[in-house]
């Protein structure tokens, strides 16, 4: 019988034995598909077992059958803290071949006689992106990497954690109306998530989750699977609100709605924006209009302008009154003036109250980004009649555009890791729980800082745009792969239970790349660390 190869094959490299499910060691495992041709592989990386031909790859495309072995498709990543500004983006690396093999570098281009130089603890961090993964969870990690940072004996446990439990926020800097609270968000077609409450100056989207990708149909599951894979990985997506926009969305770049690229978030609501710069249009104004969805501010009933002594303008504003100078509901919201569904400004004016507004009155009506601006003056029945904008009033309104952020959207991927990968990590997982909350393990992805939710179990959350490119993948189950690391003390870590015994120094790790049954590493990519983010074994930032 020919025995087929596993992920929870390991390469030999002087590492522990650790027993397989029937307890016949790492290495070959005598459990197999009878009806499966013999010159398939099966490959147990996820819970789809997937048969590969010679040649091919899973359904997942992170696994190749290579004549007869399984292989992992991408390179490991390894990050590099740089200590000069000059060093090159990629570091030059050739991977080892066997005899007579012709083996390309991880750096196209890159010289083959790398010196290993780089085998320094404080300048090198190993990701879980093309790691390879703990499932099924009865073994320890793919990489558990023993090194030192500034003298301390630290060891980083590496994986790719298989996310059933996971979801995609997005913030989307605009004014722009996208669409009701809790409306359903469609990527072709099929519901992926919700819009969720506004924050200042931007709308939320709540996208995946597990009810999506597990509790519908199989295309529902796929779609929010392609979806958050998409978002993940920096990559643009196209969706549409039920009842409200149409919308084009890629982590760090501007919002398309409606087919119209966004430029501004708005520098605050019309209240704010009005006490900002009530100072500056002191003078310039009679009153001031801020036209916003959720505060419409009007200068001279507001506090600020009440503060300097600004005589009532006696204008009648629509929508409901909060405190002084702050209007709620001027209108429907919409992608006209600050976020409503209007095209004319005047149209939230009731009217002018005799005996207060005169003739001659000077009205600035703005939006709260000042993409919309107009100037009128009231004539002799009280009527504001537009007219050219002075030079002094276009400057403020420039001011406030000039304080806008560009329009913005950002991708959180959050992941519930609270479950089984924490056996790779310890054979007593809630100890790995209490450490993390007792902040004596770093969580990182793709050397990215994690957010740890408080709370019970770990709930991870990470900013896509400060994890390398293409981090994410997927499994058919359907479920997101995602890159994590645990960082801690070597002494931290045999207190928790850890795999101590499969703890390898840093350079067997390099040396050793992914997982292969035959031995042989597979390709490895060095990239230069990203300097925004920390250094993930040490303090202060990562240079470069």
């Amino acid at each position: 019988m020919t025995e087929h190869t596993k992920t929870d094959g390991l390469p030999s490299m002087d590492l522990p034995v650790v027993p397989d499910a029937a307890g016949l060691g790492y290495g070959k495992s005598p459990v197999r598909n009878e009806r499966m041709s013999a010159a398939k592989v099966e490959c147990n990386a996820c819970p789809v077992l997937c048969q590969i031909s010679e040649g091919r790859t899973g359904a997942c495309d992170r696994y190749a059958n290579r004549a007869g072995v399984l292989v992992r498709v991408d390179p490991v990543v390894l990050l590099r803290r740089e200590l000069t500004a000059e060093a090159p983006a990629l570091v030059p690396f050739a991977r080892p071949g066997a005899a007579g093999e012709d083996v390309e570098s991880a750096d196209a281009g890159a010289p083959a006689d790398w010196s290993g130089d780089l085998l320094h603890a404080n300048e090198v961090f190993v990701t879980g992106i093309g790691a390879s993964t703990t499932y099924p969870d009865y073994k320890p990690a793919p990489f558990i990497v023993g090194s030192k940072a500034d003298g301390v004996d630290m060891v980083t446990v590496v994986t790719e954690g298989i996310f059933s439990y996971c979801s995609v926020k997005v913030k989307i800097d605009t004014d722009r109306f996208l669409g009701a609270e809790q409306a359903n968000v469609r990527y072709k077609g099929e519901v992926v998530g919700h819009v969720t409450t506004a924050e200042y100056g931007s709308q939320m989207l709540s996208l995946g989750g597990v009810h999506h990708l597990t509790g519908g149909s199989k295309k529902e599951g796929r779609m929010t699977l392609e979806l958050m894979q998409n978002l993940c990985n920096k990559q643009a997506a196209e969706c549409t609100i039920d009842g409200g926009a149409s919308l084009v969305i890629q982590a760090g770049r501007a919002p398309v709605v409606n087919g119209v690229e966004e430029q501004r978030m708005r520098v605050g609501c019309g209240s704010a924006t009005v006490g900002i710069f009530a100072k500056q249009l002191l003078d310039l104004a009679d009153e001031v209009v801020v036209v916003d969805d959720h505060i419409t501010g009007v200068l001279t009933e507001h506090q600020a302008g009440r503060c300097l002594s600004m005589a009532p303008s006696g204008i009648q504003m629509r929508g409901r009154k909060s405190t002084p100078g702050r209007y709620f509901q001027v209108a429907n919201p919409g992608s006209g003036w600050g976020g409503t569904d209007i095209a004319d400004p005047l149209s939230i004016i009731e009217g002018w109250e005799p005996g207060v507004a005169r003739p001659g009155l000077r009205l600035l009506m703005t939006s709260t980004t000042g993409e919309q601006a107009q100037w009128y003056v009231l004539d002799e029945q009280l009527q504001p009649v537009e007219q050219p904008m002075p030079p002094a009033v276009q400057r403020v309104v420039d001011r406030i555009g000039e304080n806008c952020e560009p329009s913005l959207c950002t991708v959180l991927f959050l992941g519930g890791a609270g479950g089984s990968l924490r056996a790779g990590v310890t054979e007593n997982p809630i100890l790995l729980t209490r450490a993390i909350k007792q902040a004596l393990v770093n969580v990182t992805c793709g050397g990215a800082p994690a957010y740890v939710w408080p709370g019970g179990g770990i709930t991870v959350m990470v900013d896509v745009m400060r994890m390398p490119d293409n981090s994410f993948g997927t499994v058919p189950t359907p479920a997101i792969i995602a890159p994590i690391e645990f960082s801690m003390r070597l002494d931290d870590y045999a207190a928790l239970g850890g795999h101590v015994d499969h703890v390898m120094p840093l350079d067997k790790a390099l040396a050793r790349g992914a997982w292969q049954d035959d031995g042989a590493p597979t390709a490895r990519e060095w990239r230069r660390a990203d300097g925004v983010n920390p250094w993930p074994l040490g303090h202060g930032p990562m240079l470069g």
